[in-house]
């Protein structure tokens, strides 16, 4: 799902909604129209239609299975679509070209995305869209933010580029080959084969244009690297491996970081030591474009996926099976864990058995403290430790 920054801020998953449907959309109607939206779009668009139950259930179901990045990359970074986006990027490679020339994005980065998205526009989804927007509009949990998405959908109709019955995408109201919530379809949506729409369901000079247009908006850096595969042949100051933390490349090297299949260039460009599974786990260099990737979706086990599926669509050798084989806590383990950390002071978010960003940090923060390798990797040494100072 591309976010070019975080959401507002979603309620409680318990949250009820206690504003009756028609009322609402009755003072929608007239949100809309006061905003410029023609009275005929909105009929067309949403008139007699009621909310699809089904979509509050999945917005608000919590998922129980929590997957380590090897797990999740070996799954959806396969062999078989580094092959067709490498297959793409040779059919198509005067538009790519042209997009990189244009907006600055290789390729590879573009059928990266392309590849997890909507595996080439074989899995976009199959739920009318106006209908799951209309109905997370109207939903508690995060209605603010799809207020904004329903209008951009309707913006969408009024300017020509598709007809409501063809807005058929996700449960979240995303369309398209590379997933566009309407904001960023309408803002960074590309006519790029000159038919007077932009068709990011059908058109793949469109879909390509548009995705580098909007890789481009969140800062992306023409000509410079975004993730490379690396080997750590010593110990390091593990506190350093960090995204927040970005040293000159030459610092990397001269605490013993290697390249993988190629020197390591000893030079100034900023990098950031990325573990996504600790020490013991596959390791790679991220450089500023990473945090496009971040943006794009804030799971940095997706980022982490997506861009280096688009380095070996670049050229870069697969990762190692072998490196996955990492004990790792599981799910009720991970819920244990965070429950602990927040005993002890430390804000890790929402107890879901999930190694976000605000885990990471308190478990970074709590090896620190117990003189442990602080690679922010969560270990069952880390949790019996917490478990006797509970």
């Amino acid at each position: 799902m591309a976010e070019s920054s975080p959401p507002p801020a979603a309620n409680k998953r318990t949250c009820k909604n206690t504003v009756p449907f028609n009322r609402w959309v009755a003072d929608f109607k007239r949100e809309a129209i006061a905003e410029g939206i023609r009275p005929q779009t909105i009929e067309e668009t949403i008139g007699g239609m009621t909310p699809d139950m089904s979509v509050i259930a999945r917005d608000r179901r919590q998922s129980f299975f929590s997957q380590t990045f090897t797990q999740f990359y070996f799954k959806l970074a396969t062999n078989s679509r580094e092959k067709v986006g490498k297959s793409y990027l040779h059919r198509y490679k005067d538009l790519f070209a042209r997009a990189e020339k244009d907006f600055g994005v290789p390729g590879p980065v573009i059928t990266g995305f392309w590849a997890l998205e909507s595996d080439f526009g074989g899995g976009m989804g199959k739920l009318p869209v106006m209908r799951s927007l209309l109905t997370l509009a109207w939903d508690c949990r995060r209605g603010d933010m799809f207020r904004g998405e329903l209008k951009a959908a309707m913006k969408i109709v009024e300017r020509g580029d598709l007809r409501p019955d063809q807005m058929i995408g996700s449960w979240a109201g995303e369309l398209g080959q590379t997933q566009f919530l309407p904001q960023h379809y309408y803002n960074y949506g590309v006519d790029y084969d000159g038919d007077g729409r932009v068709d990011l369901i059908h058109d793949i000079p469109d879909i390509i244009a548009s995705t580098a247009k909007f890789i481009s908006s969140m800062g992306w850096r023409r000509g410079e690297p975004w993730l490379e595969q690396v080997r750590i042949t010593k110990n390091l100051p593990w506190e350093k491996a960090d995204l927040a933390i970005q040293l000159p490349r030459s610092q990397w090297v001269a605490w013993g970081v290697e390249g993988v299949g190629k020197a390591l260039p000893s030079d100034n460009l900023p990098a950031s030591l990325l573990l996504p599974m600790g020490r013991k786990g596959p390791a790679f260099l991220a450089y500023p474009n990473f945090h496009v990737y971040t943006q794009w979706n804030q799971s940095l086990t997706y980022a982490t996926t997506a861009a280096y599926l688009a380095a070996r669509m670049a050229g870069a050798p697969n990762i190692s099976r072998s490196s996955g084989d990492v004990p790792s806590l599981d799910y009720q383990q991970t819920k244990e864990l965070q429950a602990l950390l927040k005993q002890q002071g430390f804000d890790v978010g929402e107890i879901d058995g999930k190694l976000g960003a605000g885990t990471r940090k308190a478990v970074k923060e709590m090896q620190m403290k117990l003189g442990l390798p602080a690679d922010s990797y969560p270990t069952t040494e880390l949790l019996t430790a917490l478990r006797e100072r509970s």
